[in-house]
């Protein structure tokens, strides 16, 4: 058997569950992975996680993930440790897969780690493989292939649910001309906070009596500034109401 053969019988599916859209100023709030052996589920990789990151009405809405939950989650860079460690020298899988490891990767950037990851994209399989007027996203696939959608929007569900898609598309594939893509993500590392950032923030709280959840270990200089501008905004808004 060809190693491309074995990296699509041996890989990891991936679905995170994020505060935003931006790598760079959006925070992951859940992981969900599954380490697929032989074509067969061996293992699983679960979390919330605590990035002391608000999480906005709108997401709460859609994933019914709250920031009491995420507040008793697993501490960010354990979780992605431990997610990155999970992976190994597999492929991974997702639907529009560039996304989530552009968050994995960004926060790789952040800690000075190296990170390369082959990936297998069930969005873009689907594309290639389905009749164009098919809606793609996963909710549609599930449908398209009779997939039982479960907790939409929580991650290790929707990983569940995109491992099984996959398969049902190697099927209609040709496996041995099928290779994983190298995923790029171009980004620079996050400098830390500076003294006089955090200083005039731990100020602004406690003078006007801000709750705020904030990593003081991880902020960096532009969260701190997004941070000062909001506070600024709240501030004007009480002394003006």
């Amino acid at each position: 058997m060809t190693k491309v053969c074995d990296e699509i019988r041996n890989y990891v599916v991936i679905d995170l569950e994020m505060t935003g859209l931006s790598p760079k100023t959006d925070k992951i709030i859940e992981i969900g992975a599954i380490k697929v052996v032989d074509k067969k589920v061996s293992s699983t990789y679960s979390m919330l996680v605590n990035s002391k990151a608000t999480v906005p009405q709108k997401v709460i809405e859609l994933t019914g993930i709250t920031n009491e939950m995420v507040s008793t989650g697993v501490e960010e860079d354990e979780a992605l440790k431990g997610l990155i460690d999970f992976i190994g020298d597999n492929a991974i899988v997702g639907q529009n897969i560039q996304f989530d490891y552009n968050f994995i990767k960004q926060w790789a950037i952040n800690h000075k780690i190296p990170l390369q990851l082959k990936a297998y994209d069930t969005l873009k399989l689907a594309r290639k493989l389905l009749p164009a007027q098919q809606p793609k996203n996963l909710e549609a696939l599930c449908v398209y292939f009779d997939v039982k959608r479960e907790n939409a929007h929580r991650a290790l569900d929707d990983a569940l649910e995109t491992r099984d898609i996959f398969e049902k598309l190697l099927e209609m594939y040709d496996e041995d001309k099928l290779e994983p893509k190298v995923l790029t993500y171009k980004a620079k590392r996050q400098t830390p906070a500076t003294k006089h950032q955090i200083e005039r923030l731990k100020e602004t709280i406690e003078k006007y009596n801000i709750e705020e959840p904030i990593n003081w270990e991880s902020l960096t200089r532009n969260e701190a500034s997004r941070l000062m501008n909001k506070f600024q905004i709240l501030i004007w808004q009480k002394q003006n109401s």
